[in-house]
């Protein structure tokens, strides 16, 4: 007997939604283990990246709602995994930089991601995995 749905599962798209899923669900859970979320670890690595970076700029870089990302800063900061201080370019706006808690944290959270990241393409050998993330960077368009 077939899978159900089998014009469903026939759709690329399908597909790659469920494989995108599994991959949230598996680095979400590696993140929890590390007493993070997700949409955390997004912003202490788009701060890393950008650091020190205006509130405003961080939000647009990584497409997070101004209301969620203070949500997120706030939570960030309580943990004293960032700081957020008035931008020397522009007083009237906040500069976000990691501490070096902040630092170690997404070091440990980048270890689990990509931790997690091994689980969900372990069904690929190395040479599969290169050219998924070819065709992945392809259709998905980002130039990587």
């Amino acid at each position: 007997m077939s899978a159900p749905l089998p014009a469903i599962r026939a759709l690329p798209s399908w597909l790659l939604g469920r494989a995108a899923a599994r991959g949230r669900a598996l680095v979400a859970e590696a993140l929890a283990a590390e007493g993070m979320k997700m949409w955390h670890h997004v912003v202490l690595s788009a701060v890393a990246d950008l650091g020190p970076v205006a509130q405003a700029e961080l939000g647009r870089s990584i497409g997070l709602d101004p209301k969620d990302l203070v949500g997120v800063l706030n939570d960030l900061q309580t943990a004293g995994l960032v700081v957020r201080a008035p931008d020397p370019g522009d007083r009237r706006k906040n500069a976000v930089s990691l501490t070096t808690e902040g630092e170690r944290v997404l070091r440990s959270c980048e270890t689990a991601a990509l931790e997690a990241n091994d689980v969900l393409m372990a069904p690929l050998s190395a040479s599969e995995r290169e050219q998924f993330m070819g065709l992945l960077i392809r259709i998905s368009g980002t130039d990587g």
